[in-house]
């Protein structure tokens, strides 16, 4: 296909969530997966060589066009500060749900050791968690989870790139 990489290029950027080489071969129609991977690396290669400000990346189960992180500096400056960010109770709970996914609000309370109810709901506002299902005990507890949103939102390929508590360690050395 002539323009492939340009296609693929304009798509990852019009995109508003990460798209999987399955999906674009879907959308070019005339286009196998194997020719769009091979695209995709030439496209990261070229981005790469040239030290673009903008990066391929996979996130999510997929590929997004991003700044890159070291540029983030200069990216908070452009863009104004949120004021409905993720209070530091949200992001305990956050990050208790990501490391022990599936979990119940009852054990989310008791490591925490605070109600969690209004912060649960916030992170369901925020789509960064979600309902996974409900626990086949007496009461049918909801059980939480993570979801591509969240992934999305920390830059995550999926949950083993979460630090591990000796590399959160390392870091505080």
């Amino acid at each position: 296909m002539e323009n492939l990489k340009a296609i693929i290029e304009a798509l990852l950027f019009a995109a508003d969530a990460p798209l999987t080489a399955a999906r674009i071969a879907e959308i070019l129609g005339e286009c196998d997966e194997g020719a769009v991977k091979s695209a995709l690396l030439d496209i990261k290669s070229d981005y790469s060589g040239r030290h673009s400000g903008i990066a391929i990346v996979d996130v999510a189960g997929g590929i997004q066009m991003r700044t890159r992180e070291d540029l983030a500096p200069w990216i908070r400056k452009l863009k104004a500060p949120k004021a409905a960010g993720l209070s530091q109770p949200a992001l305990e709970t956050l990050a208790v749900i990501a490391y022990r996914q599936p979990i119940m609000k009852s054990e989310i309370e008791r490591i925490r050791g605070v109600d969690v109810s209004g912060v649960l709901k916030g992170l369901l506002e925020k789509s960064l968690i979600r309902i996974v299902g409900r626990k086949d005990v007496p009461g049918k507890p909801i059980i939480y989870g993570t979801n591509r949103h969240f992934l999305e939102v920390f830059g995550l390929r999926d949950l083993s790139d979460l630090p591990t508590l000796k590399e959160m360690d390392e870091e505080e050395s």
